[in-house]
């Protein structure tokens, strides 16, 4: 029995080109000696991209700058800056800064955590991205999933009504252990964790927790005064009709409440103040401390009680950020025809976390709705994170009492349109069609969001990514292949009703490496 593999065609689509009735023997390698063959294999896992490839044959002067140029891309770039570029940059920070500043105030809300933290975290860690980030169209903020699981996680250990003060240094700690984590991972080459990270479940993942936000969400809408901190739909639908007296009582002018998804938050600031809602039954964000980030360095809580609690949050939050922050980098690059290293994003991602605990910020990544903001405004260069920051450091320094009035509905209306967009029910659909185990992994980790809790959900995410390529190596499609008439092509025998098997050969396409885990299933086969 002769095989044939094609590693290249998985599923058997394209065929072999072999000259059929011929066979042809191939000398045995010679062996490779133990130090160099494990050399191989760590340089084949680790270094596939050879980054010291640039260094070779350059004097050291050279590669002092090159060095430099790995970790602060921005040095590329900025010799060659233009005015043209400055102004499509401009445009597009000052874009993205007018979603960023009522994105960040509602997102904090959503982590439990005051909401001038969304804008000191819209203001540090940009212009770190600026300077380490290795994407052009990157657009740095914090994002709804994970202050939704740092909210989560950290309130089921401590009330963020009753100690908002631990739990603020909780969030600070959890940061600063998510950028340690991912500054580390980027710095030890291990970007591949994140690629186990299926489409499938990244899709029903987050299309869960898009759920779960907006479900969270009720409490401003209805105008709740006392809501669950679980995240699962019975609980909160159970909170909801709890208090439904509250939520029928609408306020005297509850019709500002209703507009103010329609408008911005100028528009429903504006209406609060001049009819004095806040008054009447309407809740508005109250007041924003001014002034630019203080240092929260002496906040980190280490030696809390919550301390392992918070190390969990930061694990787990972290993880989730980088792998949204890399595939959205990913996508845009992919539009504009340029690469980006997922190992330098993830120390960029590290260290402006890092940065940001200490300066009284939480959790922050590339955010997909900011980003593609910032991509259909025209950005050139990581300099719009620059402006966008600017924007905000002004807003810090003269705007933010402008914001007293307002309407927390708006917040959560902003939540909801991001939110909307994260739920792919046409990816779900085009899965059920082309992988029916695909599909069951992306409802599974859904449910588990919606039913569950978001770290069951990610759990569940996590394991069956993991079940599915140990399924796929173990596991492989094997296709027999059969000479199609009239050509020099082999082609899969069944979906080729017309190609033909070699009498005395065996041809096979084989999905996967013929290794221990799985030569008793084709010995069986």
């Amino acid at each position: 029995m002769g095989t044939v593999e094609d590693h290249n065609d998985p599923y058997g689509y394209p065929g072999m080109d072999i000259e059929p009735g011929k066979t042809s023997r191939v000398a045995v390698p010679p062996p490779q000696p133990f130090f160099r063959s494990l050399q191989s294999s760590l340089k084949e896992t680790f270094f596939p991209d050879d980054p010291f490839r640039q260094f070779k044959n350059k004097p050291r002067s050279r590669k002092i700058v090159l060095g430099l140029q790995y970790f602060f891309p921005f040095l590329e770039w900025a010799p060659g800056y233009s005015l043209g570029f400055l102004k499509s940059d401009l445009l597009a920070g000052i874009t993205v800064a007018s979603l960023a500043i009522p994105q960040g105030i509602s997102y904090a809300k959503l982590a439990n955590l005051p909401p001038v933290l969304g804008l000191y975290s819209s203001f540090v860690p940009p212009l770190v991205y600026a300077m380490m980030g290795s994407s052009r169209d990157l657009a740095v903020g914090t994002v709804a999933v994970a202050s939704l699981l740092t909210g989560s996680m950290l309130s089921s250990v401590v009330s963020p009504t009753e100690n908002p003060k631990l739990f603020v240094h909780l969030a600070f700690t959890a940061t600063l252990v998510a950028g340690v984590f991912e500054a580390a991972l980027g710095l030890l080459r291990l970007g591949f964790i994140v690629d186990f990270l299926s489409h499938a479940t990244i899709v029903g993942f987050m299309g869960g927790a898009a759920t779960v936000v907006c479900l969270q969400q009720l409490k401003g809408i209805l105008g709740l005064d006392h809501f669950t901190q679980a995240t699962d739909l019975v609980s909160v639908m159970r909170s909801v009709f709890s208090q439904e007296h509250q939520s029928k009582r609408r306020p005297k002018l509850f019709w500002i409440s209703a507009m103010a998804p329609l408008t911005s938050v100028v528009l429903g600031s504006l209406l609060v103040y001049l009819t004095h809602a806040e008054n009447h039954g309407v809740q508005v964000i109250g007041y924003l401390k001014k002034g630019l980030n203080p240092p929260s360095f002496e906040d980190l809580a280490f030696n809390s009680p919550y301390f392992p609690v918070a190390v969990k949050t930061g694990i787990v939050t972290g993880i989730i950020a980088m792998a949204e922050g890399i595939a959205v980098g990913r996508s845009f690059a992919m539009f504009k025809n340029y690469n980006i290293d997922g190992n330098k994003e993830m120390i960029a991602f590290g260290m402006m976390n890092i940065a940001g605990s200490l300066t009284s910020c939480y959790l922050t990544t590339g955010p997909f709705s900011r980003s593609a903001v910032n991509y259909n405004a025209g950005c050139k260069t990581a300099a719009s994170n620059i402006v966008m920051s600017i924007a905000v450091m002004i807003t810090l320094l003269f705007l933010t009492p402008l914001f007293y009035y307002t309407p927390l509905v708006v917040l959560s209306s902003i939540i909801i349109a991001a939110m909307l967009g994260l739920i792919d029910y046409q990816g779900a659909i085009h899965m059920w069609k082309i992988d029916k185990f695909d599909f069951v992994i992306c409802i599974s980790a859904y449910i588990g969001v919606v039913f569950g809790s978001v770290e069951i959900g990610l759990v569940i995410a996590v394991t069956l990514s993991i079940l599915r390529v140990l399924l796929f190596v173990a596991r492989p499609r094997t296709n027999v292949l059969g000479h199609v008439p009239n050509s020099s092509s082999y082609r899969s025998v069944d979906q080729y009703p017309s190609a033909q098997t070699v009498p005395g050969v065996l041809i096979l396409d084989i999905g996967a490496p013929i290794y221990f885990a799985n030569a008793g299933y084709f010995r069986e086969r």
